[in-house]
């Protein structure tokens, strides 16, 4: 199991709103917005023959939630080209799409108030199971037009080798 270090210094909680998402080694242009990470295992429930007033639990299967990123749209075609790799327009006899390289692992930087990479998160196997290409668009709306990714996981782990950064001190 990894070995996590601790701050003794720092008392407070990291904020969400500093982070990046990075695939294929680059960072995601505009990401604005990720979805929790969640997994959730399975309780098996069995009981023993001698005693019919109790169940007992035990785990079962675990499964990781997907996930969906956000971001404005932009003429970066990062989401679309990954999208694409599941689904082909005109996909049939002779029109037919590679699954060699439809997933990619992500990784998911959470940083702290001072800019320093303070968490990260490794994200396997993941796939595009759901592309939103354009929202709703309204005449009369005053809001940025936001892509969605929904991604599709086998798993994620905490970095270990991400170290809780010291804070730094400002004169």
């Amino acid at each position: 199991m990894a070995q996590f270090t601790v701050n003794t210094g720092r008392f407070d909680p990291y904020k969400n709103y500093k982070f990046r998402v990075k695939w294929d080694g680059k960072y995601v242009a505009g990401v604005s917005k990720v979805s929790a990470l969640k997994r959730t295992t399975e309780v098996v429930k069995h009981r023993e023959g001698g005693d019919p007033s109790s169940s007992r639990k035990g785990p079962g299967r675990t499964e990781f939630e997907a996930i969906t990123l956000e971001r404005g749209v932009t003429h970066d075609a990062e989401f679309e080209k990954w999208a694409t790799k599941v689904w082909h327009l005109g996909a049939g006899l002779g029109a037919e799409v590679s699954l060699k390289d439809f997933r990619k692992d992500i990784i998911i930087e959470l940083y702290n108030e001072a800019g320093q990479l303070a968490i990260a998160y490794k994200l396997y196997r993941c796939w595009v199971s759901e592309f939103q290409a354009l929202p709703d668009l309204d005449a009369n709306a005053n809001a940025v037009a936001i892509q969605h990714l929904k991604i599709e996981n086998e798993g994620w782990e905490r970095d270990a080798d991400v170290a809780e950064p010291s804070e730094p001190t400002f004169a």
